[in-house]
């Protein structure tokens, strides 16, 4: 990449916030750091926050979206970092290009909640919408790094309390393996700017806690049965190591009879999508709305 490539710059950025914490800096100042870096993209937009049960959450809706049509969006951040306020603005964009109203949650964190709390509230904001008489078949779900993981395992969830499921699904660079036993984490280690696999396995211990099973469906939705979900649009970057958290999810729903499709942007980073400035992310999240939009309308 050139000097002046608008990648660098983003990566730059993040580096700066990782630069800045210690083994003495605390979580909340971790997640406060991370808000504080994405909030002023987001633009000022009418507020409408409530809770289903505990679970704070919002309603974020573009101007003209069809309040018929729902995106339920589960935010990254390794389920340790990340919020409403720190991914307003993708979901913003997202609404957009979808034409649609998204209900974004913030879901509990680790350390103070492992596994499995983060797929009970999903679920129980899933269960939510459909008791609020929301029909299944104008249900989409979205995510993004753990959140796309997480967006897996809700209908999974969901598939197991024998609830009807969304009609898609929207993953942005889906963590799929607590294991991380994909080649990507080795041939795109020297690659990814941000993550390498000890990182990963940490985040997964730190989510699992000492006994957690790093294999459990759940937790890696890459190794549970498929059969069943709907159709899934997959996006990731070529350069980042959970790569084939991706493409391994992917072959596995196909072989499953899932309506898979997966677009690999090969200059781009982890979620890159987050990036308004990257005409890739500009892109991906337009090919993401046609995408929702089609299944949404049908």
């Amino acid at each position: 990449m050139s000097a002046d490539d608008p990648v660098d710059a983003v990566v730059a950025g993040l580096r700066n916030i990782y630069a800045r914490w210690t083994r003495d800096t605390t979580v909340q100042h971790m997640r406060d750091d991370w808000d504080a870096a994405f909030v002023a993209r987001a633009r000022v937009w009418p507020v409408e926050r409530f809770t289903i049960g505990a679970i704070d959450a919002e309603w974020i809706a573009a101007p003209g979206a069809d309040p018929t049509r729902i995106i339920l969006y589960l935010h990254g951040g390794g389920f340790r970092i990340g919020s409403i306020r720190s991914h307003r603005d993708i979901i913003q964009r997202l609404s957009e290009a979808a034409e649609a109203r998204v209900l974004a949650i913030d879901y509990r964190l680790t350390p103070e909640h492992l596994f499995p709390a983060p797929v009970e509230d999903a679920l129980a904001a899933y269960r939510w919408l459909l008791e609020s008489g929301h029909a299944p078949g104008r249900i989409a779900i979205a995510g993004d790094s753990a959140g796309g993981g997480l967006a897996l395992a809700c209908m999974l969830a969901a598939r197991e309390a024998r609830l009807p499921l969304p009609c898609a699904a929207y993953l942005m660079s889906p963590w799929t393996d607590m294991t991380a036993s994909g080649a990507s984490y080795d041939t795109r280690d020297t690659r990814d700017p941000m993550h390498q696999r000890a990182m990963i396995l940490g985040m997964a211990k730190g989510y699992l806690g000492k006994t957690g099973d790093a294999r459990a469906p759940l937790a890696s939705p890459l190794f549970a049965d498929l059969r069943g979900l709907p159709p899934m649009l997959v996006q990731c970057g070529g350069r980042e190591v959970i790569l084939d958290d991706s493409t391994a999810l992917v072959g596995r729903a196909r072989e499953a009879g899932v309506d898979c499709e997966l677009d690999i942007h090969e200059p781009m980073i982890h979620v890159f999508q987050m990036f308004a400035e990257l005409p890739e992310a500009q892109k991906a999240l337009a090919r993401a709305g046609d995408f929702l939009a089609a299944k949404l309308s049908s």
